[in-house]
């Protein structure tokens, strides 16, 4: 019975998964349905441009970007319902702007507010608060793949939802899915009483410069921004150029739900094989290629069908890098300062979607859409140069022990020892939390070994 219970997710963890993957997918299918509708139904507003479409389906990102992390330290010190009940307040006030909004400039002040209702760090937090750690990789797992799943439904939704009702009625549906996840949090969401504040989780202020210095987490930070960059400015042309080639807006998912689903197809072999063979930086700069084929391919492509391989080409990279950016964060970042990495990471990641947003607004009015998509094969080649320098540590696992620090006890000699034990690549002792983080090489970790010197240090200590 024990066993089961060490495997598999219990019924208060099972009910946090479900609940929070809900209301952060919710959150985000209301960002994401915008994408493939404001272009074409943004004309009717007052002083539209091209360069304002940009701004407006970037604009979230400027802010989630800047609030994220501090929603986060919040979180900690008022509580993570709190302040998820008060980011999706937010969110929802947001998008009655955009809906009651008559001009560009109303559309993008409301999706700005939407973007200052940052709950990510709050409901990953919350996670963690409530689930056991051997546990934690499945929930985070299933928040990430209904965020992902959030955003195809988001390409198909979209233009069904503004045909229907227009513009004004996607901003409205979104408010209620709002409406819809406080009430789930309220409800169904578990409530924390104690929070892990695990450096392995949440951000930590005193380590943001550290990730900001390391070579190779930036390679990944400035990377998920040109993917998001790349990803955002193509929605400013794709559904304009769909309608113009004489597909109406509601049959725009028949392209954007085969090329999502393909994309897959293609991709999770990718995912694996990398894995399997030990070529995932061969796959990561080969996917980057097939971002910046799929470019080219946009600006001579004079009919649909070209049109839409690209977009598939497009989509097998992006899917692929999407994936496996986070992960090589993760292999990457220092043991005990994840949850900084993955906060500078994210950050990174929204910003790249407002840059996209405004250059390639920018671009499209003042040289058109050809010249957005040979740009963007710009940003990809510069992203390709990158790519080539980045450096992947072996298979690692992080392993979090439990530590009350003892007084007397040379921290740094101890944090050696333990660094010189088999398979342990990195070694933190955080005295705040009464933890120590190891980053270890699953092929040859030498649990025992740390078992032992941990056990030696307790005993040298009761001696005392």
């Amino acid at each position: 019975m024990e066993l089961v219970e060490q495997t598999n997710l219990n019924s208060l963890e099972k009910r946090a998964a479900v609940s929070l993957a809900l209301i952060f997918s919710m959150r985000m299918l209301g960002l994401f349905m915008l994408m493939p509708i404001l272009a074409i139904y943004g004309q009717e507003l007052e002083n539209v441009s091209p360069l304002w479409i940009g701004i407006a389906i970037g604009a979230y990102g400027l802010t989630q970007a800047l609030f994220q992390i501090p929603m986060g330290w919040l979180s900690d010190r008022f509580g993570r319902r709190k302040i998820i009940v008060i980011g999706l307040i937010i969110f929802a006030i947001g998008s009655v702007i955009a809906a009651l909004a008559t001009s560009i400039e109303m559309v993008t002040l409301g999706r700005a507010i939407q973007g200052m209702g940052a709950i990510a760090s709050a409901v990953l937090a919350l996670a963690s608060d409530v689930t056991r750690e051997e546990q934690r990789p499945k929930v985070m797992a299933v928040i990430g793949m209904c965020i992902g799943l959030s955003f195809a439904v988001a390409l198909v939704l979209g233009p069904m939802i503004a045909e229907a009702f227009g513009l004004q009625g996607v901003f409205f549906i979104t408010a209620v899915m709002a409406v819809v996840g406080i009430i789930i949090t309220l409800t169904v969401v578990p409530v924390s009483y104690t929070q892990t504040n695990s450096s392995e989780v949440t951000a930590s202020k005193s380590n943001i410069m550290a990730m900001l210095f390391n070579g190779q987490l930036v390679r990944l930070d400035l990377g998920v921004l040109f993917l998001h960059w790349l990803m955002t400015s193509i929605f400013i042309a794709l559904p304009i150029l769909f309608k113009d080639s004489g597909l109406a807006v509601t049959e725009h998912w028949k392209i954007y739900l085969p090329v999502l689903f393909l994309s897959f197809v293609f991709m999770v072999p990718m995912l694996i094989i990398g894995a399997k063979k030990q070529i995932e930086k061969n796959l990561f700069i080969f996917a980057v290629g097939l971002v910046m084929l799929a470019s080219v391919l946009m600006v001579f492509s004079v009919s649909i069908w070209p049109l839409i391989l690209a977009v598939f080409i497009f989509f097998v990279g992006f899917n692929f890098l999407e994936a496996s950016l986070p992960a090589h964060v993760s292999r990457l970042a220092p043991a005990g300062q994840k949850g900084t990495a993955m906060g500078v990471y994210s950050s990174s990641q929204f910003f790249g979607a407002f840059l996209g947003g405004v250059s390639g607004g920018f671009i499209a009015q003042n040289f058109g859409f050809s010249y957005l998509f040979a740009a963007n094969g710009l940003i990809a080649l510069l992203w390709l140069v990158l790519a080539f320098g980045m450096k992947l540590p072996v298979s690692s696992k992080r392993v979090s022990i439990p530590f009350e620090p003892k007084g007397g006890l040379d921290y740094q000699e101890f944090i050696n020892q333990l660094s010189q034990c088999g398979g342990v690549m990195e070694a933190t002792l955080v005295e705040d939390e009464s933890r120590i983080y190891l980053k270890v090489d699953k092929t040859n970790y030498d649990r025992p070994s740390v078992d032992q010197l941990i056990a030696q240090i307790n005993h040298k200590d009761s001696g005392e």
